[in-house]
């Protein structure tokens, strides 16, 4: 077994080995759930120091497994690959599955049924990442639809039926879309073949018209999954209902699936209709920097809160990837693709500490908790001052180096409009702290609430020491991604 192999099939193993286990047995099925996924997340950090020793300079797909023939009537093919774009991705979606199933120890109900399709979904997403044939591209990305609904629909909050509806009807109908992208591609290649590197030197060869449908049916189906205003409004939903393990999966790393295929698969393979729907995509991208900033203001939960921030963040993304010829803002794309991940995971984890304390998420029941929790407060408002952009943080690095990349490859008021909403994160970011940490401390209501425990700071101190360290030290993870993105960025100016 290769160790792309690994990665997803590590995951599967753990998984049948929690079914088979009694379900009273629940430290056995906690412990050899986490167990199944230190395999991948040691095997994915392997691979990201392996790469940025022995491949980052070159920028080429590594570790490559095939393609060998799996289905050959339909030329389908087992093809497996990492490169710059999708190492960072690995080793993030490890640390993170890791540190939510720990976070996961206090799910008392039908455990054996929640690690198992926790680690479903922990294969569907590294498979996704891994993916260099179209057919098994579009089997990982539906697999992790069935256990995200399970998640959200057993384990969820009192809308958890709805919420989880919402999310697989938004993700099935993107799903339809690219389904319609894929079987064109193969029905216009000639041989007929679904390999994505083939496809991807072939695309731009395709006639204008049929770029272009399938450029916007691709778009489409990673839209949802960013998601781009206005394909974003599942998203609170499935945040505010969902466990706080699940939730910060959903954040860190299924909204990454939307940008990752964008920039794997239609932004390469269709560089004519890219150039003319460029702008239009970096108006998509400024609208939800701004909208998604100005709901974050108004909204009285936590979680909504951090929720609507995401889509105010990976709004970001799509600014840079309106900014296509731009090296340094492609750059600052895949940094907060890793940035926003760590961040808004650790504040997930940190929203979800309190609520099982509290077992409030209002803003306004809270107040002065900074006296009382001075551990999580100082943890909390680390990750506030990152997730608002402050200097020396991973925050601050990835939107500098959107702006400057973006500002001389697109239009020049939409990164001046973007720009604000570095000022009305400030403010949704500083008001939150004040009203939940800062003020008087209700002894009567909350004389009672523990600080931080152990298990729990284990979750959240490797987000902290890696926001730092990109955010002061930011080089090793650009030069891992660099050549990459710089070959990606010729086949785009086709």
């Amino acid at each position: 077994m290769g160790p792309l192999s690994s990665l997803v099939y590590f995951p599967l193993i753990g998984m049948v080995i929690v079914m088979c286990l009694p379900k009273e047995a629940k430290v056995a099925i906690r412990w050899t759930s986490v167990g199944a996924s230190i395999i991948p997340l040691v095997v994915s950090f392997a691979l990201t120091i392996d790469y940025f020793f022995g491949h980052a300079a070159t920028g080429l797909m590594a570790y490559v497994e095939g393609p060998y023939d799996w289905i050959p009537s339909l030329n389908v093919q087992y093809y497996l690959g990492a490169d710059g774009i999708s190492i960072p991705l690995l080793a993030l979606t490890g640390l993170l599955s890791t540190l939510s199933l720990l976070a996961s120890f206090n799910i008392e109900n039908r455990v054996k049924e929640y690690f198992a399709f926790f680690l479903l979904l922990e294969a569907g997403m590294m498979g996704v990442f891994v993916a260099l044939d179209f057919f098994l591209f579009y089997i990982f990305w539906e697999v992790m639809l069935v256990p995200m609904y399970f998640l959200i629909g057993v384990w969820g909050g009192p809308r958890k039926e709805y919420a989880a509806i919402k999310f697989f009807l938004y993700t099935l109908f993107g799903s339809i879309f690219m389904l319609v992208a894929i079987l064109i591609l193969y029905f216009t290649s000639t041989p007929h073949t679904l390999n994505m590197m083939t496809l991807i030197q072939s695309g731009s060869r395709l006639p204008y018209m049929l770029q272009m449908i399938c450029f916007i049916f691709f778009f489409i189906a990673f839209a949802i999954k960013v998601p781009v205003w206005p394909f974003h409004t599942w998203l609170p939903d499935a945040h505010v209902e969902a466990p706080t393990a699940v939730s910060v999966i959903l954040a860190g790393v299924l909204l990454k699936m939307g940008t990752y295929g964008m920039l794997r698969v239609s932004w390469p393979m269709f560089p004519a209709a890219l150039k003319d729907m460029a702008f239009w995509i970096a108006l998509l991208g400024a609208i939800g920097i701004i909208y998604g900033a100005l709901v974050s203001m108004a909204q009285k939960d936590l979680k909504k809160l951090v929720a609507y921030s995401s889509v105010s963040h990976m709004g970001y993304c799509m600014l840079a990837l309106g900014a296509f010829s731009s090296a340094q803002a492609i750059t600052g794309c895949m940094f907060q693709m890793v940035s926003h991940g760590l961040i808004t995971g650790a504040l997930f984890l940190l929203v979800g500490v309190l609520y099982e304390r509290a077992h409030t998420r209002e803003i306004a029941a809270f107040g002065g908790l900074g006296s009382k929790l001075p551990v999580y407060s100082s943890i909390m408002f680390f990750f506030a001052m990152a997730s608002l952009g402050l200097p020396g943080l991973s925050g601050f690095v990835s939107e500098v180096m959107i702006f400057l990349g973006s500002f001389g490859a697109v239009n020049q008021v939409l990164v001046g409009i973007s720009v604000l909403g570095v000022v009305l994160g400030a403010a949704y970011i500083l008001r939150m702290v004040q009203r939940v940490f800062l003020g008087d401390f209700d002894l009567a209501k909350w004389g009672k609430l523990t600080e931080i425990n152990t298990l729990e700071l284990v979750t959240v101190t490797p987000l902290m020491v890696l926001t730092l360290w990109i955010g002061v030290y930011p080089k090793p993870l650009v030069d891992l991604m660099s050549a990459t993105l710089n070959k990606l960025i010729t086949l785009m100016q086709r």
